[in-house]
């Protein structure tokens, strides 16, 4: 019987999500592994069978809305959604900074559980858990597919992962030789 570690890296490795080269990360660390998530979320079939695997790690988590970062959990954010028959909402850039637009609100007291496709440091995770707070939202927990951080990102609500998973990541000063002579490239989060 398969792992479901081994099929979600199945998963990714066969939609191509799972990359290995040189890229310059959101933030601004390399890594010769990238996971460019917006490639599984080509194939529905695939991103609800992540979700379905998610599931049983969120089944705790008490919460009446899921918010996403745009854009990488805008796919994942709706799938959990429509698997919890909760309401969605996303946040999304302006400037370079998550903002709630569109008309979305969220109410005083209102639990939120925020969805993300893959984090390293966190940084988006944060920007929206301050976006709840400064609306009077609850940040019920977070839930990702990948955690990159091998648990060491840490947030003031639960953090459940489909996926823990780490790869080194270097300073752009300070690379591995075998790095050295590959361009680096920034796939986009």
């Amino acid at each position: 019987m398969q792992s479901t570690q081994d099929e979600v890296l199945e998963i990714f490795k066969r939609t191509k999500a799972l990359l290995e080269g040189h890229f310059i990360l959101r933030s601004g660390l390399r890594s010769e592994f990238f996971f460019q998530c917006a490639q599984v979320c080509q194939h529905i079939g695939e991103v609800s069978r992540l979700i379905e695997l998610l599931k049983p790690k969120l089944d705790t988590v008490s919460f009446d809305t899921v918010l996403a970062p745009a854009m990488g959990g805008l796919v994942v954010g709706q799938e959990v959604a429509r698997q919890f028959d909760k309401r969605y909402i996303f946040v999304e850039k302006v400037d370079d900074k998550l903002e709630l637009r569109r008309g979305f609100k969220i109410a005083k007291g209102e639990r939120i559980l925020i969805v993300e496709d893959v984090v390293t440091r966190g940084g988006r995770v944060n920007e929206a858990v301050e976006i709840v707070k400064k609306n009077g939202g609850v940040v019920a927990g977070i839930g990702v597919l990948v955690d990159r951080s091998q648990g060491k990102v840490s947030f003031e609500a639960p953090l459940h992962s489909l996926l823990e998973m780490g790869f080194p990541t270097y300073d752009p000063e300070n690379l591995p030789d075998h790095l050295k002579n590959i361009p680096a490239i920034k796939p986009g989060s």
